[in-house]
C-alpha cells in the first residue's frame, strides 16, 4: 500500500519552494520563486487529463485563474515542488530520530510510541 503524502501538508502550513521552474508540459506560468516561503490555503488530491492524479497545493496570494488549455479553475501546484518549513531544526532532528517521519516541526503533533509489554511467566 502506498500513501499519497497528504499527511505531510495542511492548510495554514508554511512551505518552501524547492522547484520554481516552469513545467515543460504546462501552459500556465509558474509564478513560483525558488527558496521562497509560501502558506498553503488548500491541499488535496487533484486529477488532470494530461498529468493524472497528484497531490496538489494552492497557495495564499496566488490565484492562477482559468487554464487556457484545459479550462481548470485555479489549478494547484504539485506538492512535490515544496517542503514543509521547519523553524526548529533541532526539534525536527529529534523527531526524525524518534521515527516520527520526515522533518516535522516541533509544534506538530507527535505519534505515540508503541512499547512492547513483557509477558509475565
Amino acid at each position: 500500500m502506498t500513501t499519497n503524502g497528504t499527511w505531510q501538508f495542511h492548510v495554514g502550513m508554511d512551505v518552501v519552494c524547492i522547484d520554481g521552474k516552469q513545467a515543460s508540459h504546462s501552459s500556465m506560468p509558474s509564478e513560483l520563486i525558488q527558496d521562497e516561503v509560501y502558506k498553503i490555503r488548500w491541499v488535496g488530491m487533484y486529477e488532470r487529463y494530461a498529468d493524472g492524479e497528484y497531490l496538489g497545493v494552492r497557495l495564499e496570494g496566488i490565484d492562477r485563474g482559468i487554464c487556457p488549455t484545459w479550462g481548470d479553475n485555479d489549478p494547484p501546484f504539485r506538492a512535490t515542488r515544496f517542503r514543509p518549513l521547519v523553524r526548529d531544526q533541532l526539534g525536527s532532528l529529534r523527531s526524525l530520530l524518534a521515527g516520527n517521519g520526515p522533518a516535522p516541526s516541533i509544534e506538530d503533533p507527535k505519534r505515540p510510541v508503541k512499547v512492547k509489554e513483557e509477558e509475565k511467566v
